[in-house]
């Protein structure tokens, strides 16, 4: 089961969201386990994935602290995959996020036959992953869905809100944070690709989509014109 599964939006916009997680298992395998956490990271790279990440320490683009506001709008913000994977330092679920599905099963295939000793699970939709165990040879063990929103669904959001802002598995990207992010980028105030690195600092836990956040906002400016 992972958080990650309530990301919101219809079956075929996933089509460029694969995340797939290494994790230890406390008071089992995760003495020792950090070396393993770190080359499955490494593994990772030469996939080229969109976001990697810890739940503790974050993903590729992190806040910073002793920023003023209008640094922090102005600084660099350059994916720093390196930091990631250095900065692991006790055993925790680490994440690789993918826009396609060929890089994912590729490099879950590598994965499979590194042999970690780690508990690997795919977020995806059911076709999608089903498609990466296919590549990497495996048979799907189980499948998680997520029930989506019950109650007064009225009072939630709108589509495009929900969509940004549920993808921080643990809600750290308000949605007043993804309508402003909206906002800005139907104003021309900022673009798309600004937009992203704006919300992908504030995903604790790194599995942020910055590719298919930038294509949510690209088609909310679409729609302006």
């Amino acid at each position: 089961m992972t958080n990650t599964l309530h990301r919101f939006g219809a079956a075929e916009t996933f089509d460029d969201d694969f995340i797939v997680f290494a994790s230890p298992s406390t008071g089992r395998n995760d003495v020792g386990s950090i070396p393993k956490l770190k080359k499955f990271l490494e593994m990772a790279l030469p996939y080229d994935p969109v976001n990697i990440g810890d739940p503790v320490h974050g993903g590729a683009i992190r806040p910073k602290r002793g920023l003023n506001t209008s640094a922090n709008w102005k600084r660099d913000s350059t994916p720093d995959f390196r930091a990631v994977i250095e900065g692991i330092n006790e055993p925790a679920s680490v994440v690789a996020i993918f826009d396609n599905a060929k890089s994912a099963g590729e490099f879950l295939a590598e994965v499979v036959e590194a042999d970690l000793g780690l508990s690997v699970n795919i977020s995806a939709s059911v076709e999608g992953a089903q498609q990466c165990c296919k590549m990497a040879g495996i048979p799907r063990h189980s499948v998680g869905y997520s029930l989506g929103f019950e109650g007064k669904t009225e009072k939630l959001p709108n589509t495009q809100v929900l969509t940004l802002s549920t993808m921080c598995g643990h809600g750290m990207i308000s949605a007043s944070l993804a309508k402003k992010m909206i906002d800005w980028v139907k104003e021309g105030r900022r673009t798309p690709e600004e937009a992203v690195t704006y919300l992908t600092r504030f995903c604790s836990c790194g599995v942020f989509n910055p590719h298919r956040a930038k294509h949510i906002l690209e088609e909310a400016r679409s729609k302006m014109e």
